[in-house]
């Protein structure tokens, strides 16, 4: 049945099949998602979709649930002609009625714009972060000599299930199936840091529409996420975004000091709670703002 106020229609579940709608909107929107990104949502997550009398989606919003305790919030995208009718709000409180009705607490990431809506749905303000966008440093460069007693090596299947281990405290839950999911898209810059058979950090990646991503990028310190990191960054070329912590100053300006510059502002922010799940001290920087 065929709606003349999109408004008015029923959210529904987002099919394979349209994937080149959604793919559209990220277009239109300037955003960095591909495919493989979309099919996490449809795999381990929730889309829902708006469609117009034609039948084409016009507006999503998905959900990504982490160890039943937390989800994202993200992929809002409304197509231009349908902005300012409400199709955001409409789809954002479908997802929150959702988690909340099973005692999960809604997560986003914020751009400055959707802060203030965000904050009147009742999200908190947990920490912020920058996209840095930058470019790869191959040409030829060798990367800088680690700290003493740290390995760094690609990820091996092994070393990925001890490296889920490890996340899992950091980020406050399991997340190895949206990890294996980015697993090849970047093998380049697909990293672990290990103190002995310890690990102590890793890096991953995901290719994009406009940049390859870097993050998550987790680590005991400083000085071994800025190894992690100076090894991706050695064997890539082309523009890069991090979308990196506020508080990781230190890395921040080395990576302002290799040409990378702040993109946009991002604010972590949390359904009626204040605080975050993740282990602030260890996490450097995110997957994106859609992942967490």
């Amino acid at each position: 049945m065929a709606h003349s106020n999109p408004a008015l229609a029923k959210e529904a579940p987002l099919r394979a099949a349209e994937l080149g709608d959604a793919a559209a909107l990220v277009a239109e929107a300037g955003w960095n998602q591909v495919a493989a990104d979309w099919r996490i949502f449809l795999e381990l997550g929730m889309v829902y979709a708006l469609r117009n009398d034609a039948g084409r989606v016009i507006a999503t919003a998905a959900t990504l649930s982490y160890g039943g305790r937390f989800a994202w919030i993200s992929m809002v995208l409304v197509a231009g002609t349908y902005r300012r009718q409400g199709l955001a709000r409409k789809l954002m409180n479908r997802c929150i009625q959702d988690l909340t009705a099973a005692e999960i607490v809604p997560v986003l990431d914020a751009t400055p714009a959707g802060r203030s809506v965000y904050l009147a749905l009742g999200f908190r303000d947990a920490w912020s972060y920058h996209r840095l966008a930058g470019r790869g440093t191959s040409k030829g460069s060798l990367p800088p000599p680690v700290p003493p007693g740290l390995h760094i090596q690609p990820i091996d299947d092994p070393t990925f299930e001890e490296l889920c281990r490890y996340d899992a405290t950091v980020f406050g839950a399991d997340r190895s199936a949206v990890l294996a999911r980015l697993r090849g898209r970047v093998p380049a810059a697909e990293l672990v840091a290990l103190r002995g058979d310890r690990v102590c950090g890793f890096l991953l990646g995901r290719d994009g529409r406009s940049a390859q991503q870097l993050g998550p990028l987790v680590a005991e310190d400083a000085a071994i996420a800025q190894a992690l990191v100076a090894r991706g960054l050695a064997a890539l070329d082309g523009p890069i975004y991090i979308d990196l912590a506020d508080a990781k100053a230190p890395l921040r300006a080395w990576l302002t000091e290799l040409g990378f510059a702040a993109q946009r502002p991002l604010t972590r922010m949390l359904h009626r709670r204040p605080t975050s799940f993740e282990d602030a001290a260890r996490t450097f920087a995110v997957a994106g703002p859609e992942l967490g």
